[in-house]
């Protein structure tokens, strides 16, 4: 816990304790030189309820291209029973304006709806913690870079005082070989 304070301290400023959940994870992480990466889509996997599950394949079938197909064929079809049904005996079970089939497209979106809503609520949940999770990898990285510049930074500075110590030693050397090389001197 000491090493994961001192590298909250460095990389925030403040200690471990003052920190969010997410920057004290981060800290952790870093400190512990841990990935924080991972599928974020199998979080979910197996812990979904049966409602869950349906409601999500409600959502995706109602969504679809074959749901609308599907749906238009049996508009037709209603419409196409009860005309022949009109021409033949003279009576339909659902004569225009056809009530009946209003009331069941009434109750399917009725029904439809809030499954949908209920689908498109996890999602939203889903959403959440993975922007929460790309939010964690991002400021990962974003201070990884920083500890990276700042190692740089003491590498570039370290080679300048040894670039610098190497010039007075040449600088050194040149004085001593200076007077033996004096114009006129063999």
């Amino acid at each position: 816990m000491k090493n994961d304070d001192d590298a909250a301290r460095k990389l925030f400023g403040p200690s471990l304790d003052a920190l969010d959940e997410t920057a004290r994870k981060v800290a952790r992480h870093i400190a512990g030189r841990k990935h924080i990466a991972r599928d974020t889509s199998l979080d979910d996997v197996g812990t979904s309820s049966f409602g869950d599950r349906a409601a999500d394949a409600v959502a995706t079938f109602g969504g679809s291209w074959p749901f609308i197909f599907l749906f238009f064929a049996v508009l037709a079809s209603w419409i196409v029973v009860n005309a022949l049904l009109l021409a033949k005996t003279g009576s339909t079970f659902d004569p225009y304006p056809y009530i009946l089939l209003n009331l069941g497209l009434s109750m399917l979106a009725a029904i439809q709806a809030p499954i949908i809503l209920m689908s498109q609520n996890r999602q939203a949940d889903k959403d959440r913690r993975a922007a929460l999770h790309d939010y964690e990898v991002n400021l990962k990285a974003e201070l990884e870079i920083m500890l990276l510049h700042e190692k740089m930074d003491l590498m570039r500075g370290q080679q300048w005082n040894d670039l610098l110590a190497l010039q007075n030693r040449q600088l050194e050397l040149l004085e001593r070989l200076a007077p033996r090389a004096e114009p006129g001197r063999e």
